[in-house]
């Protein structure tokens, strides 16, 4: 998100409406004439409610009418400009800002129970003993389990001001009696960098989930933990990664950049080109570097991507991203809601508009992942076509495309080679997840004195965690089907163990184990050991534009 100082022009429609009215309703002292004269757009959707406010036939809610009318008014332009009601606001700063409010825990609910699946390290729960693998049976003296509590209800109970207390009641194996625990709610951190760990001696992994207010300082950290650790190669994973702040994004990329080189630059109607450049940092100029992107990296994640392949700085690997490359400034209102107006466009280095079409509408423009699927842009590279108006060059004179998001410097299809009937009713019934957490819950002990998430694949393969699970699984309704373990046995096997032991290390668990069947970083792995020059890069091999397809 951009932070600079609110342009007002554009907003004249949609501030008149929502501070407008609110003023002629609240300072009206004068007969209405049935038509104004001045016919500004403005001024007619004012004096429109006026009119209703003084003149309708029964008594209505102002307020409300204006809340239900501005999403209405705003679908008339882009896709990203959106209203934020005032009941939603606090959840999206918490997001955005790393940080919320509440007794710091992981929970999930299972078989109508909350059972505590991670307790975040120093937060007011871990400081009182609150265990994973605790059940919560009472909030205040309420009753919670068996009672049909969902997700959001939970997180009322559990969330709150900082310094208020709360009341859990818990339920632990091995104790006859019952829990009680008095909460302080304290701060708790939501990270965006999910996981940093080495994959083999030279090459380093980081995955961030979304830009934040903290996201460069994770981001730092884990380079630094990696640096020390020996990493000469970093892959940085942005599949999935919506996008964020702008300029958390901004600072990563200036420590991969040389002083002087442009990051990216923004320029809309009543915002004139600007243009942001590295500086002298160039914090990892040791580092190769390889950016993971998928149809769902967008925005931000878009602009870290555009930057490193303009630059060829490093080596784009995976599916054309989403396309998201207009750019909010976020305005609050004096009752705590805020509308996020576009204002500005994204732009490459090499003058590319990161944005999609969304001539067609905004529903359009939403299904354009499933248009993609349908015509067989996630199987092969070779079904996108650009326009040779869409032809631009990088720093050393490669070729790259514009027309929306960023397209791979290497192409990896979407693997579907563990899909079967049998994997698909178990996922529909979420049972590889159930399974995980009902082991893990039942053998932590055992578990958590292994080590690290390959000792703990390994115990498991030993055990035979597969046969097990069928078992479970049929007794769940879904029976054993050889033909569907024959295709999907090796992806249900490596599930159950990574999220068995995401249950037990947290995340560095999960990825170290998901990496065994994740087709994209085995072959970001495998690209990265070829020590390929970013400038040949595009030259090589067949696929789109030159570019390598695996």
């Amino acid at each position: 998100m951009n932070k600079r100082n609110p342009v007002f022009y554009p907003l004249i429609l949609a501030v008149t409406l929502a501070l407008g009215v609110l003023i002629g309703s609240s300072f009206h002292r004068r007969p209405l004439s049935p038509v104004s004269r001045d016919s500004a757009p403005g001024n007619k959707l004012n004096h429109i409610i006026e009119l209703i406010e003084s003149a309708y036939v029964d008594t209505i809610n102002t307020a409300e009418i204006v809340e239900n009318s501005i999403p209405a008014l705003l679908e008339n332009l882009d896709p990203h400009t959106t209203y934020i009601p005032a009941r939603e606001m606090q959840g999206v700063e918490e997001e955005m800002q790393g940080n919320f409010s509440g007794i710091g825990v992981q929970f999930s609910i299972q078989e109508d129970t909350i059972m505590i699946v991670d307790v975040i390290s120093g937060g007011p729960s871990s400081k009182l003993g609150i265990l994973a693998g605790d059940r919560i049976v009472e909030v205040n003296d309420t009753l919670v389990a068996g009672t049909g509590i969902k997700n959001e209800e939970v997180l009322k109970l559990l969330r709150g001001k900082k310094g208020t207390h709360v009341k859990v009641t818990i339920q632990r194996k091995g104790f006859r009696n019952n829990l009680e625990f008095d909460i302080t709610r304290g701060e708790i951190p939501i990270y965006s960098v999910d996981v940093s760990y080495m994959i083999d001696d030279h090459t380093g992994f980081i995955k961030i989930s979304r830009f934040a207010e903290q996201t460069y300082q994770e981001f730092t950290r884990a380079m630094e933990k990696l640096d020390k650790a020996g990493a000469s190669r970093i892959i940085v994973d942005l599949r999935g990664n919506p996008g964020g702040y702008l300029t958390a994004v901004i600072r990563i990329v200036n420590d991969f950049l040389e002083k002087g080189e442009t990051i990216l630059y923004t320029q809309g109607k009543s915002q004139p080109k600007k243009v942001y450049t590295a500086n002298a940092r160039n914090a990892w100029a040791d580092k190769s570097l390889f950016l993971l992107i998928d149809e769902f990296s967008a925005s931000a994640s878009e602009i870290f991507a555009g930057a490193i392949q303009d630059n060829d700085r490093g080596i784009v690997i995976g599916r054309r991203s989403f396309g998201k490359g207009l750019v909010q400034e976020q305005i609050p209102f004096a009752d705590g809601s805020a509308i996020r107006l576009t204002v500005a466009r994204y732009y490459t280095p090499s003058g590319r508009s990161i944005q999609k079409s969304y001539e067609e509408g905004n529903e359009r423009y939403f299904e354009d992942l499933f248009a993609r699927m349908e015509h067989g842009e996630f199987s092969s590279a070779d079904s996108i076509q650009f326009a040779d108006s869409l032809r631009y060059q990088t720093k050393k004179g490669r070729t790259v495309y514009g027309g929306g998001g960023i397209m791979p410097d290497f192409f990896v299809p979407a693997d579907t080679s563990g899909n079967s009937d049998y994997f698909e009713k178990l996922y529909q019934k979420q049972l590889v997840y159930q399974y995980a957490f009902q082991y893990s819950d039942q053998h932590r002990e055992t578990l958590t004195k292994l080590g690290g998430a390959m000792d703990i694949a390994a115990y498991l393969d030993k055990v035979g965690i597969l046969n097990s699970f069928v078992g479970f699984a049929a007794s769940r309704g879904v029976p054993a089907d050889q033909e569907g373990l024959r295709l999907s046995g090796v992806v249900i096997a490596t599930q159950l163990k990574a999220y068995i032991a995401r249950n037990i290390l947290g995340e560095e668990g999960f990825y170290p184990i998901i990496r065994d069947i994740d087709k994209t970083l085995l072959k970001a792995i495998e690209i990265s050991r070829q020590d390929l020059l970013v400038e040949n890069v595009g030259n090589q091999g067949e696929g789109l534009n030159g570019r390598l397809e695996y």
